[in-house]
């Protein structure tokens, strides 16, 4: 084993050794942990109270750190920002890229030789990942897990898909405000971030497909004693990948980025994994666009029957035989990278060489697919120049050729000031339009795509409407809607132009997405566009001034790639 990077630290004589091992010895250390022997393992944590899917990480470092002192480590853990989907405003997405610049910095900054990443909720993952691959120390992630499946009048209720149509429910007077309430608690029975094929499960199976966990990270739920044994077993596994200097540039190849794509299809994955995983892509050196998406997924069956595709929960997945199923059916298939290394050390097509199904209503054969080439779509025209993306296994058929007449909201304040009106001039067949909701124009890019449908339409029985905006869309959610669409209205795009009345056209089939304007109309339109002005100040403005369109990952400019693990300066 080369020398280790802590001993930078603590390996030095004098004054700059003394200040190092002695202010650690504070805590009751003995001399031998510094003495370059047990490597130093860092616990990057992103526990929190305020983010209820993170809360039990203190005790998932505990069993890290089991595994690490067993293998011969010495672990010592860290908070970093922690990022929750639920209670952070105006969206957690605003602040990835500043707990990854929290993440990558304190990496950097502290004598550690390998890195576990605790993380759950879903801008989490990606933070934390983006992060430590600026560093590209030996890293190993491990997933919070979700919740056990909720149960609420004797059937199955998933975290945020439930949510949606409970919602739309009580709205259509299809349910009383009383059940609605009583549901809260029946949903959300356990530890655990959602348990639906949302961001966090979706994210969860990228770290696995990536090759960036041990197998089964992705699906044991929080509360299994299972996810325990996961972390003692992470904990002793990463001590032995700073020995093999096995770091993440080794493991996130374009093989591997491309193996993630296919997951996502097959698992009916997030659309937010496609802005994660450029924006992890251009941190790590491997290129990777928006088009990959279409070209190497969107023919991909989905194999897997959860929400909001489908009926069942992650728990269900997780004893049907979890992702390692959907790995092998897609090397059975002879499209996934079989040979693509992963932290354990071994190829992913091995790893999942005996992976058995138990429930085949759950995790279906790529024979007889749950549904045919179910990948996210991406859908190009002059209303998305740079692009723009849907997810067909969510969306309603009939609708992914339609036209209709546009019916526009400036942004979100006045979409729900609008959207309950009865003299709303909307019917079945119209395209909700929403605007200014992107990287720039509402700084984050919320997850409000899913726009919720006028309930005068509802109450005659509608269940989806075509739906298009430059916003973000929870995984949990479903419907026939169209995301991501770049340039956004804040910077100018063609969406800033359009106006109640106007007919979009969507074609998936044919990867279009149309606004049936004449030029010269949108070249009259265009001169009198005003651009928003920037934030005052703080880090909204200085996120507003330097990210990146969604196409393109709505990272940073600045810190697209790494700067590898070496301090530049020594203070003492």
């Amino acid at each position: 084993m080369k020398k280790l990077r802590s001993q930078e630290w603590f390996g030095k004589g004098g004054l700059h050794g003394f200040l190092h091992r002695g202010w650690m010895k504070n805590q009751g250390w003995p001399d031998d942990l510094f003495e370059g022997k047990k490597p130093v393992i860092g616990i990057c944590n992103t526990w929190s109270e305020f983010t209820p899917c993170n809360g039990h990480f203190r005790e998932l470092a505990e069993g890290v750190k089991r595994g690490v002192w067993e293998a011969g480590g010495f672990p010592l853990e860290f908070p970093v920002m922690s990022l929750g989907e639920t209670n952070m405003r105006p969206t957690a997405m605003l602040f990835r890229n500043l707990a990854a610049m929290d993440v990558e910095e304190s990496i950097r900054g502290n004598p550690m030789d390998g890195v576990v990443l605790l993380m759950g909720c879903d801008k989490t993952t990606p933070a934390l990942l983006m992060g430590a691959a600026s560093v590209n120390l030996p890293t190993i992630g491990l997933s919070g897990g979700p919740m056990l499946s909720g149960k609420f009048q004797g059937r199955d209720i998933g975290s945020g898909t439930g949510v949606w149509k409970m919602s739309e429910d009580v709205r259509a007077g299809k349910m009383s405000p009383e059940d609605f309430l009583a549901a809260e608690s029946c949903m959300n029975r356990s530890k655990g971030h959602c348990m639906t094929m949302g961001t966090a499960s979706t994210m969860a199976c990228m770290v696995e497909a990536l090759g960036m966990s041990l197998p089964h990270n992705a699906a044991i739920p929080a509360a299994d004693a299972g996810r325990s044994r996961l972390a003692h077993l992470t904990g002793r596994r990463i001590v032995k990948m700073v020995r093999e200097d096995l770091c993440m540039s080794k493991i996130l190849t374009r093989k591997a980025f491309e193996n993630a794509i296919m997951v996502n299809a097959a698992i009916g994955g997030s659309t937010n994994a496609v802005i994660h995983l450029i924006a992890l892509a251009k941190r790590i050196g491997v290129k990777l666009v928006l088009k990959d998406w279409d070209d190497i997924g969107s023919l991909v069956p989905c194999l897997l029957n959860l929400q909001p595709s489908g009926k069942y929960l992650m728990e269900d997945f997780c004893y049907a035989g979890g992702l390692p199923v959907v790995l092998r059916e897609l090397v059975e298939a002879g499209l996934l990278h079989k040979n693509a290394l992963t932290v354990n050390g071994k190829k992913i097509g091995k790893n999942v060489a005996k992976a058995e199904c138990w429930n085949r209503d759950v995790i279906y054969k790529h024979t007889e697919p749950f549904k045919k080439s179910a990948g996210i779509a991406v859908l190009y025209g002059n209303l998305a120049p740079d692009g723009a993306v849907i997810k067909p296994s969510a969306a309603t058929p009939s609708l992914m050729q339609h036209s209709g007449r546009a019916v526009v909201f400036k942004n979100i304040e006045d979409f729900n000031k609008r959207i309950d009106s009865p003299d709303l001039d909307i019917d079945a067949t119209c395209v909700m339009v929403l605007k200014n909701c992107g990287p720039k124009g509402y700084p984050g890019m919320p997850e409000v795509g899913n726009m919720r449908l006028p309930p005068k339409l509802l109450k005659q029985g509608l269940t989806d409407m075509v739906r298009i905006s430059d916003a973000r869309m929870s995984g949990t959610a479903y419907g026939t809607v169209v995301l991501h669409i770049s340039p956004e209205a804040a910077v100018g795009g063609t969406l800033a132009l359009v106006e109640s009345g106007d007919i979009i056209t969507l074609d998936v089939r044919n990867r279009k997405l149309s606004l049936d304007v004449p030029d010269e109309i949108l070249m009259a339109r265009r001169q009198k566009l005003k651009i928003p002005p920037l934030p005052e100040r703080g880090y909204e403005r200085m996120y507003v001034e330097r990210v990146e369109q969604a196409h393109e990952g709505a990272d940073f400019d600045f810190l697209v790639g790494g700067s590898g693990s070496k301090i530049s300066r020594d203070a003492h």
